[in-house]
């Protein structure tokens, strides 16, 4: 007599064990950014000099010559007077990260400029370009006239934080960025980061005020400017350069 009662049981047990309805999840669509890296441009490379002319000159012509990939400088002895051999890039740029090799012969001393703006008041391109040395630190007698004139250095205003430099008649690699949007400029040798250093007031001011430079009206003046290789009377190379605008 007691079915009815196991029947009840049995109907409530299988209601309570009846399969809960689904949740539906919300899909929502995620906006992805996708920002493209800057491409690297080619100002060298190795086959003509097409980009580059002499400061305040025209095309480039010897002493400069393409040797084994490179553009090379010898100066001629006796040097004419007021000879200037130093290039630049056709074009200006502001922000960038720069890359070149550089090899300089026993004894010798040049380097890189950028920022550089040509004007025939100016004469030179480090009267308004800031430059990355380029030296023999071993035979150089610069290389005895402080820290910030060893290869590597921000000329004159930051010394390398160790020595990366291979010695003369070796190529050396070099990484230099500028960037006025991050107040950021740096230098790497040979896959060593040896200088770091502000590149907009007052922090940059304050580092020029402690230089040689203090005084130079027109030193470090422009953002954007040319890229230039200098003529300092010595056998140098520079092979490889390429720049990546930021």
């Amino acid at each position: 007599m007691r079915k009815p009662l196991l029947l009840a049981v049995l109907a409530v047990t299988f209601a309570c064990k009846e399969k809960p309805k689904e949740k539906v999840e919300e899909v929502t669509e995620e906006v992805i950014e996708v920002v493209e890296e800057p491409e690297w441009s080619v100002l060298f490379d190795g086959t003509s000099f097409d980009g580059w002319h002499f400061y305040n000159g025209g095309e480039v012509t010897e002493p400069w010559v393409l040797e084994d990939g490179a553009m090379v400088l010898y100066t001629p002895d006796p040097r004419p007077e007021g000879a200037n051999y130093n290039l630049v890039t056709d074009t200006e740029y502001t922000d960038f990260v720069l890359t070149l090799e550089w090899n300089i012969a026993e004894g010798g001393n040049s380097g890189f400029f950028w920022g550089v703006k040509e004007d025939e008041k100016f004469g030179q391109p480090y009267i308004t370009g800031p430059e990355i040395q380029v030296l023999d630190n071993e035979r150089h007698p610069d290389a005895k006239n402080g820290e910030d004139r060893l290869a590597g250095s921000l000329y004159d205003i930051v010394p390398p934080s160790e020595n990366s430099v291979n010695p003369a008649g070796e190529w050396n690699s070099v990484e230099l960025m500028i960037n006025h949007k991050t107040n950021e400029g740096h230098v790497i040798q040979n896959g060593v980061k040896i200088v770091e250093f502000p590149v907009n007031s007052p922090e940059w001011d304050e580092l020029v005020a402690k230089s040689k430079f203090a005084d130079w009206e027109d030193f470090a003046k422009f953002t954007t400017g040319k890229i230039g290789v200098q003529d300092h009377g010595d056998k140098v190379a520079f092979r490889n350069i390429k720049i990546k605008e930021l």
